[in-house]
């Protein structure tokens, strides 16, 4: 697909560029590094599998699985692993393996549920390169990228950047300025995206039916955190296991929109919700004064009363009758079952 107003030679010379750009990384030929630049065999080997072990009782077992895997990002030559963090969330163990077959046990470091990521850090060298931060917020629609995963089957695929917007999920997530590229890459889960220069520029989250979404026609492919979201935290992350942000107040509830109305799905055990009496179908008209419009207005609006633990007063509809819920927020990471040698840490002090 042609920009508008581009000329067909500079088009041309995009796409040359492209296929150049796929094919180098594809092959897993170690080659002469340009200025410092990774090889596609450092690429590859810096890219690794993660398995997480979950406790049955923990809060997102019964969604996620006790049992988890996928890819990992190593950003550091001290073991650290980028990932997304739904993989290793609660989690009682982790495992990364290697390209060359070595299982090393890895530590929880943090959680961020604002951006989506994770960061574990093995317990003995890793003996690969780590791969450098590119600059996400650069990339434009219809930019080369490569999706890799440490997936044996297909774990590299050549795309392109299909589009840019905000995300909101049904778990109260929102994030504002994703990455969406299509072909999708299978096995997505903390995959790595890989920008020109072989930098990293985002994490892989999930596989989804409209990356590109024009109405009646969708294009499926999957969403990928960008990297940028990740550098003014990454620090605070490392230290404390938690970024320097205010608690957001969250409520436990499962939405989904539809033609602007967001519906309630599912109620998470024990939250403020469940106490409250919200109920599975539920229709969320608004927080207070404030009108949704769909799942992005809501958290907003919600966000916007002030940090965790603050009222939040919902318009729902149920029944065809309006009612005035008024819930008590908490803090996200006060419900969820953390491992004990990192529950310190990621809890703010008072």
């Amino acid at each position: 697909m042609r920009r508008v107003g581009e000329k067909p030679a500079i088009q041309s010379r995009r796409n040359r560029v492209w296929a150049l750009f796929s094919l180098a990384l594809t092959l897993t030929l170690c080659v002469t590094p340009v200025s410092a630049q990774p090889s596609p065999k450092e690429v590859l080997n810096a890219i690794v599998r993660l398995q997480s072990v979950i406790p049955s009782d923990a809060r997102t077992a019964p969604a996620l699985g006790t049992e988890r895997e996928g890819s990992g990002v190593v950003i550091d030559d001290q073991g650290l692993i980028l990932t997304i963090g739904y993989l290793i969330l609660e989690a009682s163990t982790v495992t990364v393996t290697t390209r060359d077959g070595s299982n090393i046990n890895a530590q929880i470091v943090a959680y961020d549920h604002a951006t989506g990521f994770g960061l574990v850090r093995a317990d003995e060298p890793l003996g690969v390169s780590h791969l450098e931060f590119g600059q996400s917020e650069s990339l434009a629609v219809g930019d080369p990228v490569l999706a890799i995963s440490s997936g044996s089957s297909q774990p590299i695929v050549a795309s392109k950047v299909v589009s840019r917007r905000e995300f909101a999920g049904y778990w109260e997530y929102l994030l504002e300025d994703a990455i969406f590229i299509a072909p999708p890459q299978r096995f997505f889960s903390g995959s790595a995206l890989i920008g020109l220069k072989n930098k990293l520029v985002g994490i892989g989250s999930l596989i989804v039916s409209n990356a590109i979404d024009q109405g009646d026609k969708t294009t499926p492919g999957n969403m990928f955190v960008p990297i940028d979201a990740l550098k003014p935290v990454l620090q605070s992350l490392i230290s404390t296991g938690r970024a320097p942000r205010p608690r957001r107040p969250w409520i436990g509830v499962y939405t989904e929109e539809y033609r602007g109305h967001v519906f309630v799905t599912r109620i998470a055990e024990e939250s403020p919700a469940l106490r409250a009496g919200i109920i599975r179908d539920d229709i969320i008209l608004g927080v207070g004064e404030s009108p949704v419009s769909g799942m992005a207005t809501f958290y907003r609006a919600m966000w916007a009363l002030g940090e965790a633990g603050v009222d939040v007063p919902l318009r729902v509809l149920r029944n065809a009758e309006t009612l005035l819920i008024t819930l008590k927020s908490t803090d996200r990471y006060s419900w969820l079952k953390l491992s004990p040698r990192r529950l310190t840490a990621m809890r703010p002090s008072s």
